[in-house]
């Protein structure tokens, strides 16, 4: 059985549970590829943290040409975070003839257009399900048994942080910063969580979604956004007097041939399907038209989820690897 091997750039959460997915489904990916798929190298300044996995120590390396030149690596796996310096290693690796799978949409929105020419240009694969809704398929649906659609219009619940907040202000009339401090005990929202609460996070998202389903390609920075942390118990209130919920969506729609977007919190009727989306849960809304409406839904981060979506990513690069 042929092997293909992986070069992991960081050993953090999510490539922690990328590591478990690997090891834990090993037997289904190798019927799925006809290969065997090992990490063989993992980019990592902090060799000695704890973690609930076991790694091989001179599987490590913290100089990443190690991975980049290294010629028996297939797939080079960004899971860093952040815009740089992820973006330049994920262009090294695939001038280096190394396909690419990322979960950073930061990375990914700040420079899509660059990183995706880079992929055409070498001949690889840039693959990036779990960059917009965790574990949830939206980016392999939109772009293969969606493609023959015209999309119309994307709302999304893309953020767990927020969605939590607004739905513990909403369910037990919650004041925000109470809900954020009891986020931020659980885990649940970061020391400082400006990007998430601000919609940064959400923004990031939405360029990329845009630039795939309206080939629109939108700077984060210039999408009209505005977060949730202002929003008070009494805008909750209102909102429930007159049958709706507040939720922070991403939405997108195409308007007489032009696209209008925006990350903002919105009221939506009780019976809207995003409505029913709560805490930690993501979900994206697309219209298409010949398919009408759908709702994709589930869990939109943790390392499990995310792993999960990488290790799709993988098993199809590795599929066309062994064709």
């Amino acid at each position: 059985m042929k092997t293909i091997k992986i070069g992991l750039l960081g050993l953090g959460n999510i490539g922690t549970g990328t590591y478990k997915v690997l090891d834990m489904n090993r037997g289904q990916i190798e019927t799925a590829t006809g290969t065997r798929v090992v990490i063989s190298q993992i980019l990592e300044k902090d060799v000695t943290a704890k973690r609930d996995i076991d790694v091989n120590p001179k599987d490590f390396t913290q100089n990443p040409d190690d991975i980049f030149n290294n010629p028996e690596i297939d797939i080079v796996v960004e899971l860093l975070g952040g815009i740089e310096p992820a973006t330049t290693f994920m262009l090294s690796a695939m001038k280096n003839k190394k396909h690419v799978v990322t979960a950073n949409k930061a990375a990914l929105a700040a420079n899509f257009d660059k990183l995706k020419k880079c992929a055409e240009e070498n001949n690889v694969m840039l693959k990036f399900e779990a960059s917009v809704g965790g574990g949830i398929p939206i980016i392999n649906a939109i772009t293969s048994v969606l493609q023959g659609n015209k999309f119309e219009e994307v709302m999304g619940i893309v953020n767990g942080t927020t969605n939590y907040i607004l739905t513990q202000m909403t369910d037990f009339g919650l004041e925000y910063d109470d809900v954020l401090k009891v986020a931020q005990e659980k885990g649940s929202a970061e020391a400082d969580p400006t990007d998430d609460v601000e919609g940064i996070d959400v923004a990031n998202k939405l360029t990329v979604l845009m630039a795939l389903m309206f080939g629109k390609y939108v700077k984060p920075g210039d999408i009209p956004t505005e977060g949730i942390s202002k929003i008070t118990k009494e805008q909750i209130e209102e909102a429930k007097a007159q049958g709706c919920k507040i939720k922070l969506i991403a939405n997108a729609k195409n308007v007489d041939g032009k696209i209008e977007y925006s990350v903002k919190p919105m009221r939506l009727k009780n019976d809207h399907p995003l409505c029913g989306v709560n805490n930690e849960f993501n979900a994206v809304f697309v219209r298409g038209n010949a398919v009408g409406d759908l709702m994709f839904y589930g869990k939109g981060a943790g390392p499990l989820p995310t792993g999960s979506a990488v290790i799709g990513d993988v098993i199809e690069i590795a599929r066309a690897i062994n064709q």
